[in-house]
């Protein structure tokens, strides 16, 4: 009885196995008369055809490619550069409320006398994608993310080297020179000097090949940038600089720029109480005022924070707006200046170097040539930043702290002839 009910169950089921069994003897049947279908051309003209159109087929396709390329070339940078306006818009929005959630949770005053604000402020993060190339070297050259950097073109040749010999005769590691024309390029390579030439760019080139020390001076604002943005700290130095000790070892990096001075006695560097005196005002005739002579733009030290890069930002700006503008004066003024109705001063934190130690030629030639224990001093830099006649005195600087020769700095007047 098992046995007959089953029966008519497979026959029932047997008609659709069938149908499926013919359908696939049928195709294989038509796939191995008609390989390129039903409705296809004579095979052998389609072959050539084929043949004929592939090459131009092949062009179209590279051609499509290449363009695409491009394309998406152009809209990475679109996008880049519109995710740095967000980012910029995003940090003037309510930027006290941002510090204290990046800074961590908001904290009660303690004691009288205990209280300590922060010095400086955060690093940013790294972002390698901003020079790829500038990111390898650096990875290569910086300790712990710190260097050097100098900028020169084929006018200060002779202070270059003066320059790089002192660096390393000190033992200097990272250092970095960034060449505005090919002949450094070639220069620094033949003598073993970290070099740098940035990529072709109109607006700095037309500078750095012809321009004279104030313009090529001003280009360090743009240039620096991409430094910070790839998350190392710069010391940046003019050429005129003779290194007699290692700077790195006398830096406090609590501030966003830490900078030598143009002061020239603790007054002037480090600033005073100026009294101002009006005596047509009577009883109120004096007014005091605050002063301190200018941070040389030649020769500071800045961290990869934000407000160090929007300071470049700041003075590259007006520079390009305002040609006959010195960039140390815009950069003081960027620096210093408080907020006030129409303008917006710039939060950073800000140290003055030791005037002793890095030292300006004013100092030196003025004050502690003439003071013998003063002489015994050695001071980390010196910067010939008060004197045209730069290149005699700073080898007479080598030949006084390096060579020994007592009378080396004698010959030349506390000023200059004109």
């Amino acid at each position: 009885m098992a046995i007959r009910r089953e029966k008519p169950q497979s026959f029932r089921g047997s008609p659709v196995l069938v149908a499926i069994v013919v359908g696939i003897l049928l195709g294989c049947v038509f796939a191995f008369l008609y390989p390129r279908g039903f409705f296809s051309s004579d095979p052998a003209n389609a072959t050539a055809a084929s043949s004929c159109e592939s090459p131009e087929r092949v062009r179209m396709l590279k051609s499509d490619i290449v363009s695409l390329t491009e394309s998406n070339a152009l809209l990475k940078k679109q996008a880049r550069e519109l995710n740095e306006k967000l980012q910029m818009a995003e940090q003037e929005k309510d930027h006290a409320q941002k510090q204290v959630l990046l800074l961590g949770k908001q904290q009660k005053a303690g004691p009288f006398g205990t209280v300590k604000s922060l010095r400086t402020n955060l690093a940013v993060l790294p972002d390698e994608s901003v020079n790829p190339r500038l990111s390898k070297l650096l990875k290569e050259i910086a300790v712990q993310n710190e260097v050097i950097v100098a900028l020169a073109n084929s006018n200060v040749k002779e202070m270059l080297e003066v320059w790089f010999t002192n660096i390393k005769r000190v033992g200097i590691p990272n250092y970095l020179v960034v060449a505005l024309d090919d002949h450094i390029v070639d220069f620094c390579k033949s003598n073993g000097v970290p070099v740098y030439k940035r990529d072709p760019d109109e607006g700095v080139d037309s500078i750095a090949m012809t321009g004279g020390n104030h313009a090529v001076s001003g280009l360090k604002f743009r240039v620096l940038r991409e430094f910070l943005q790839l998350g190392y700290s710069v010391l940046l130095s003019d050429i005129d600089i003779v290194f007699l000790q290692n700077p790195f070892h006398h830096l406090y990096r609590d501030s966003d720029v830490e900078s030598m001075t143009d002061g020239h006695d603790n007054r002037t560097a480090y600033g005073f109480n100026d009294v101002f005196d009006e005596p047509a005002m009577g009883w109120a005739r004096y007014a005091h005022t605050m002063r301190i002579w200018v941070y040389n733009s030649g020769f500071f030290y800045m961290r990869p924070t934000l407000p160090a890069i929007e300071l470049l930002d700041r003075v590259a700006g007006r520079l390009s707006r305002e040609p006959n503008s010195w960039d140390q004066a815009v950069f003081n003024e960027e620096l210093h200046f408080p907020s006030h109705p129409g303008y917006d001063g710039l939060h950073a934190a800000r140290r003055t170097m030791d005037y002793y130690l890095f030292m300006n030629s004013k100092v030196l030639f003025k004050t502690v040539r003439k003071d013998a224990k003063l002489k015994q001093l050695k001071p980390v830099i010196v910067h010939l930043n008060y004197h045209p006649d730069k290149f005699p005195r700073m080898k007479a600087v080598v030949e006084y702290y390096v060579n020994g020769k007592q009378d080396a700095l004698e010959p030349f007047p506390d000023g200059s002839d004109w």
